[in-house]
């Protein structure tokens, strides 16, 4: 029986030339969680999944999904998990209900069965009126709905979504998230969610785990992760990195802590408000001028520089300055 649990202990995977890709990485998602997986590019968090999913075998450690270990009982774990991955892989000669249908009866259902949850869930995801298309006629966003409609297909307990809106606009990842909050919620869905989205980590994410360089660098809630990196920011926007680099320094000493992202410097501190005039005397006296400056609450794209030194999309950062 599904606990409907995912557990990792001490995950490691090794490719080959000695890539250390996962090192040894802890964590636990509590039934009828969202849990947010984020990580620059090559952090580990695709190997990660694919692990969890039963598409490559660790190194070391072990991780269990609904209480089935993912390397013994792979073909349980199968069966009560969903999958979405990044990649879409649908025929697109075919169409949606021959898909689901398809899909239904691989899992056992008879012909009939399938037919109607097939017609249940293109009701679920608003692809009815598109039933009659070929797969190769739909949009970035209906295909996305269809692929999560194939991942629902066996009303799985644990449903891993590898970065569901990439691409999306943003009436249609609005929708999906929308969906993801109702899996969730009316049927006690585990939801396991990798993004390159923060704001939908925000949204969705009842906990977020933040991998870089094969580690969790960080753990929590967003509001927990929120509020540790401080209560406001000055932003500061300069013409290029260098003069932003130039203004970090005559700022230090101004703020806990400033981080470097880009063209622009980021001040993090109490009462940031009432510090504002003091900041602008300190580059006017070093001729420095900022082509603008915001007062912001920390988000998660504040919680991400701080743990990786970078931004989510984007270059890599100067570290944070210890002030």
């Amino acid at each position: 029986m599904s606990n409907r649990e995912i557990e990792v202990d001490n995950l490691v995977k090794r490719y080959s030339g000695d890539v250390l890709a996962v090192d040894g990485v802890s964590f636990a998602v509590e039934a009828g969680q969202i849990f947010g997986f984020l990580g620059p590019n090559g952090a580990g968090k695709s190997t990660t999944i694919k692990i969890l999913t039963s598409l490559a075998l660790p190194s070391s450690g072990r991780a269990t999904v609904g209480g089935f270990d993912v390397v013994t009982q792979a073909n349980q774990v199968r069966q009560i998990m969903g999958v979405a991955l990044q990649d879409i892989g649908l025929d697109s000669l075919m169409k949606s209900m021959e898909l689901l249908t398809l899909q239904g009866q691989l899992f056992g259902a008879n012909k009939g069965q399938a037919q109607a949850r097939a017609k249940e869930l293109l009701e679920l995801v608003g692809l009815t009126e598109a039933v009659d298309r070929r797969v190769g006629t739909y949009s970035g966003g209906m295909r996305r709905r269809l692929d999560l409609a194939l991942a629902l297909v066996h009303e799985p307990e644990i449903l891993f979504l590898d970065e569901p809106t990439t691409g999306l606009d943003p009436a249609s990842r609005r929708d999906l998230w929308q969906e993801v909050k109702r899996l969730n919620q009316s049927l006690g869905m585990t939801i396991f969610l990798t993004t390159q989205y923060l704001e939908e980590a925000d949204e969705l994410a009842d906990v977020v785990a933040i991998i870089n360089r094969g580690r969790i660098v960080t753990e929590g809630s967003p509001a927990m992760l929120k509020a540790a990196v401080g209560n406001e920011s000055i932003n500061l926007a300069f013409d290029d990195r260098s003069v932003a680099e130039a203004a970090a320094v005559q700022l230090a000493g101004l703020a806990t802590s400033i981080q470097v992202d880009r063209a622009v410097v980021r001040l993090y501190m109490e009462q940031a408000a009432g510090s504002i005039p003091a900041v602008i005397n300190r580059l006017q006296e070093a001729d420095i001028s900022p082509i603008s400056l915001t007062l912001t609450q920390p988000t998660l794209d504040d919680v991400f520089l701080q743990a990786t030194g970078q931004s989510l999309v984007g270059q890599e950062t100067e570290p944070a300055l210890a002030v």
